[in-house]
């Protein structure tokens, strides 16, 4: 059995057995996947039409996946850049995409606010520390390049760094406004109740074989007939039939302390609830939990051969020991601090880091997702986005440059598994080079070749 994420204490971890598919069935809308993605898109559908059938179909229960596990980030980070936009779509579109961003934090918080959703939600920006001359060198870069594109990325001086966040070798560090905190299991819970108040319909234990034009068919032999079919399935996609090298399921792992006190929490920091992590190239991320921890995630474990996906996955010791000892190192005020839970999911990347959402006009399929880790916002982005679409509406959202993108198949096995891991140590490499000499790691120019990102 592996672990359980802390956001699961006091949560349902079993489907309810009402819920399940038990026969061939219609609706207007079916969605694949009763994560984030699924979930929004339902719910902003039944918002705009409540007179429209709306069915979720979720293998296990609500929250799963990465919806239920992840860091808790509602943030307008994306993993390309505006520049990367710019250069197909314009630097007008790559703004309003930046934008849109912005605008989809709010928004998260105004849609829990509204449906009465206790989940936490504090936006206190995002503190990202600089803790060596290289890291700096790359901090300064992204202000600037932050300016050019209205991202409200902000320089810190060692000392307002340190005041954020009292952490170990902290040269600077940069701070963005536009993220907060939230309880994702909370989040994804109280949507799903969210979308059945409004006469959706969420079927739990009812995994899925295949998407076609206008019909699912389930494991178990169910046909659901729709007139739009939305695949909202994130990592769990490589499963579907002739999907598996859309997107590479890659695992990020957590770890938890136990509830920390106020005398610790006034030599720590994060008083405004920020999220926080470093700007090594091994990505790392954490919060301060509603109930006063720190959750601390990590990437590092290995991509699996063939987009595998195991529960067996879901734990790697040396990764989970990584992470405590990071955390350790950065905050010594931690010490003799007892850490109460590890857990660990796949996330879905495409092959070139860009997300992406769209519906089909012809075979009214639709999709979003390869969202690289930085999905609690944008799913949301995703799910109003899809919901315009389906109902035909002609808006700011539709328009906006992740739309209709596709991105190419990633290579076949074994080059897939080759690269994927080969950019995961290079990554760990070039950290360790930068420790070394301070200086902006030599490695992290065939890791930008390798990964394309």
């Amino acid at each position: 059995m592996p672990p359980r994420p802390l956001w699961w204490e006091g949560a349902r971890t079993t489907a309810d057995p009402e819920s399940a598919l038990t026969g061939d069935t219609t609706a207007d809308v079916v969605i694949v996947g009763g994560g984030f993605t699924g979930l929004w898109t339902a719910y902003y559908l039944l918002r705009q039409d409540p007179s429209l059938d709306v069915l979720v179909l979720e293998a296990e229960h609500v929250g799963f996946g990465a919806s239920g596990r992840n860091g808790g980030w509602v943030s307008s980070l994306w993993p390309v850049g505006p520049e990367t936009i710019a250069r197909t779509h314009g630097a007008e579109q790559a703004r309003a995409m930046v934008r849109a961003l912005q605008d989809t934090v709010v928004e998260v918080g105004d849609a829990a606010r509204e449906e009465g959703i206790d989940c936490g939600f504090a936006q206190g920006g995002t503190v990202v520390l600089a803790r060596s001359r290289a890291q700096a060198t790359r901090a300064q870069a992204e202000v600037e390049a932050g300016e050019r594109w209205g991202d409200g990325t902000q320089w810190l001086d060692a000392a307002e760094a340190r005041e954020r966040l009292a952490a170990t070798e902290v040269h600077g560090g940069t701070w963005n406004p536009h993220c907060a905190r939230v309880h994702p299991r909370r989040l994804v819970d109280g949507l799903a109740a969210a979308v059945c108040r409004r006469g959706g319909r969420v079927a739990e234990r009812t995994p899925v074989a295949s998407v076609a034009p206008g019909t699912v068919l389930t494991a178990a032999g169910h046909r659901v007939t729709a007139r739009h079919v939305i695949r909202a399935t994130e990592a769990w996609t490589a499963r579907l039939p002739g999907r598996r090298r859309t997107v590479a399921p890659v695992y990020s792992l957590m770890v938890a302390t136990e509830p920390l006190t106020e005398a610790q929490w006034s030599d720590i920091g994060l008083a405004s609830r920020e999220v926080f992590a470093d700007h090594r190239h091994v990505v790392i991320y954490g919060q301060r939990t509603v109930d006063d921890r720190i959750a601390f995630g990590g990437r590092g474990a290995p991509y699996h051969w063939g987009s595998q996906i195991r529960p067996a996955f879901d734990e790697h010791q040396r990764v989970f020991a990584d992470l405590r000892s990071t955390l350790q190192q950065m905050l010594p005020q931690l010490e003799g601090v007892t850490f109460t839970h590890a857990w660990g999911g796949p996330l879905g990347i495409a092959r070139d880091w860009h997300p992406s959402v769209g519906l089909d006009p012809e075979t009214r399929l639709g999709w979003a997702g390869g969202y690289v880790g930085d999905g609690v916002a944008a799913s949301n982005l995703a799910g109003r986005t899809l919901a315009d679409l389906v109902l035909g509406r002609d808006t700011a959202l539709t328009s906006l440059p992740w739309v209709g993108h596709r991105s190419r198949a990633w290579e076949p096995e074994p080059l897939r598994w080759l690269g994927v891991n080969a950019g995961l140590r290079l990554a760990e490499a070039a950290d360790r080079e930068e420790a070394r000499t301070g200086r902006p790691a030599v490695q992290a120019r065939l890791l930008t070749a390798l990964t394309g990102h």
